[in-house]
């Protein structure tokens, strides 16, 4: 039977876990080349939702498909406790410093540093270091010479998912239904937006789109697991790619790029990002499936976030601060209206100074930022660097998870004796926390509570999770409808709400902030509090409420 995948952003505890749970190696050096062939290949198999027996989130398999595919890249952890990639560094030098300044302050920092290229849409440069050597260390000396404005390593980031489509409405045949759009009241603003084509853009920086149908040729090698169990090298194999029919339609999908591979196709190999997409815009009204938020809208796939499958086919590049920044400001001068960052790390505070300042300049072009909190609420809530900044940027948004207990009562969920939880068990708290959106948990709840979009069937693309003797080439041709859980899927909900506002008029990002925050259910302590900010993001009041600053 189906398994539900609801946990693949559900808590920093099984990130944790799955850090020392196991660490997947490759056995032969991979290049990383390998043929993709778009526009060749076959519609997707649609299978509609996957069931699940059981009704719970499979724990140790989300572990082990977390942990699988950290270590097919190297890296260290330093003295903070957050993972970087060894071997690089970034540094942001002052405009009046002269090269032999520069220089100067790069050997001061290490022996072993030296000035790489300046990637593509960066404001900062990148140094090559020794992979063994401390690059914590080593920014902090770089970091109090005159000459530089900032150094960080390249800390690693990680994701964090009434119309007539058939799913939407709870039926016999799914039974849990869309609960989480009309929770922020989408009927009654779907009714007052424009339902043709939007030309508002919506940026995803996730783990790639399923956006085309292509074939795929690679030479798969050997990898072994921490307890040195060996899976096979599969040598040449050929994989078919299918675009997601339920989000992707001609001309919907512009300045697609990926950070990942540095090419202008970013394939998910993963589902997060495209699920994190179908919540966003997943087409609707059309009779089939589940619905989206903003169905209207443009979608600009921007890869930032690497996969299992992407390590192990050799992608030159990895998630870390440098390419979430990079991403960041690729959206904003590519046409982004909206950016959503389903993903973040943890960290000390002003440790991201390049992520920020991408941030601030992605505001400054006029894009709206959402940012997910966080699921590490239960292990020990650590502090999320990423959504920090989003509060302290007038623009740019952090967002809670709320469960679907949300639709109870008068919607103040206080945590009082008999009354909901309300508050996603996962979902990170703190004062950066701005507004609260459906996530979903599956605890109390089973399937009934998850969050349900199109993507991948993962049955046929996690063959890495099977014993070595079942282990098999994947598949991305086999779409479903999949529930997930997670502060990722409840970002996506308010980009959307963004996008129907700025379709309103509203271009201003303070400005779609301040009517979202205004707007929005109270819950919680009466006011702005560390679980839900201001609130459940409301569509219908913050369209009816216009009246701002445009």
């Amino acid at each position: 039977m189906g398994r539900i995948r609801a946990v693949l952003s559900v808590a920093a505890a099984l990130l944790a876990i799955a850090t020392l749970a196991l660490r997947a190696q490759t056995i032969a050096p991979n290049t990383g080349e390998f043929t993709v062939r778009l526009g060749v290949g076959l519609p997707a198999v649609d299978q509609g939702a996957l069931n699940d027996e059981s009704h719970a989130p499979q724990t140790a398999q989300t572990i082990k498909r977390l942990a699988m595919h950290e270590q097919l890249h190297r890296e260290r952890t330093g003295a903070t406790g957050i993972p970087y990639a060894s071997g690089r560094l970034l540094v942001k030098f002052r405009e009046s410093a002269s090269s032999g300044a520069r220089a100067d302050a790069i050997a001061a920092a290490s022996g072993t540093a030296a000035l790489t290229a300046r990637p593509s849409f960066a404001d900062f440069d990148v140094l090559s270091l020794d992979p063994n050597e401390d690059a914590e260390a080593a920014a902090l000396r770089l970091s109090q010479r005159p000459e530089v404005e900032y150094a960080q390593p390249a800390y690693r980031v990680r994701p964090h998912f009434v119309p007539n489509d058939p799913y939407y409405h709870s039926s016999a045949t799914f039974s849990p239904g869309q609960w989480n759009l009309p929770l922020i009241n989408l009927e009654s603003a779907w009714d007052i937006q424009p339902q043709a084509g939007s030309t508002i853009t919506v940026a995803v920086l996730d783990t790639g789109l399923a956006y085309t149908n292509a074939t795929i040729t690679k030479n798969l090698p050997a990898f072994r697991d921490d307890n040195g169990v060996l899976y096979p090298a599969l040598g040449t194999v050929t994989i078919p790619y299918s675009a997601a029919s339920q989000i992707v339609t001609a001309g919907r999908i512009v300045a697609q790029h990926d950070f990942i591979w540095d090419n202008d196709q970013p394939l998910d190999f993963d589902g997060h990002g495209t699920h994190v997409s179908g919540t966003i815009g997943q087409l609707t009204n059309d009779g089939l499936f589940t619905a989206g938020v903003a169905f209207n809208v443009k979608l600009m796939p921007v890869k930032v976030i690497d996969s299992f499958w992407d390590d192990l086919f050799g992608a030159p590049n990895i998630a870390t601060d440098a390419v979430v920044a990079r991403g960041i400001r690729y959206a904003a001068d590519n046409g982004a209206n909206i950016i959503n960052m389903s993903l973040g790390r943890e960290g000390p505070p002003n440790t991201a100074p390049a992520v920020e300042d991408a941030i601030r300049y992605a505001v400054g072009r006029g894009a709206f930022i959402a940012i997910s909190s966080g699921n590490e609420f239960e292990a020990g809530n650590p502090r999320e660097i990423f959504a920090e900044i989003a509060s302290r940027v007038q623009g740019a948004v952090t967002v809670a998870a709320v469960d679907r207990n949300a639709t109870s009562g008068d919607h103040h969920c206080r945590g009082t004796a008999g009354s909901p939880a309300c508050h996603a068990y996962y979902s990170s708290s703190g004062s950066y926390v701005e507004l609260a959106a459906p996530g979903g948990s599956e605890r109390g709840f089973g399937r009934d509570g998850l969050v349900w979009q199109q993507t991948f069937n993962f049955e046929f693309t996690d063959t890495f999770l099977l014993p070595p003797s079942q282990y098999h080439a994947p598949r991305f041709d086999v779409h479903a409808i999949v529930g997930y859980v997670g502060t990722s899927m409840a970002a996506p909900h308010v980009s959307g709400v963004a996008a129907m506002v700025m379709q309103q008029g509203i271009t201003d990002p303070a400005a779609i902030e301040a009517a979202l925050e205004k707007f929005a259910i109270d819950l919680g302590a009466v006011g702005r509090d560390d679980l839900y900010g201001y609130g459940l993001v409301d569509a219908r009041a913050t369209l009816r409420g216009l009246g701002m600053a445009r």
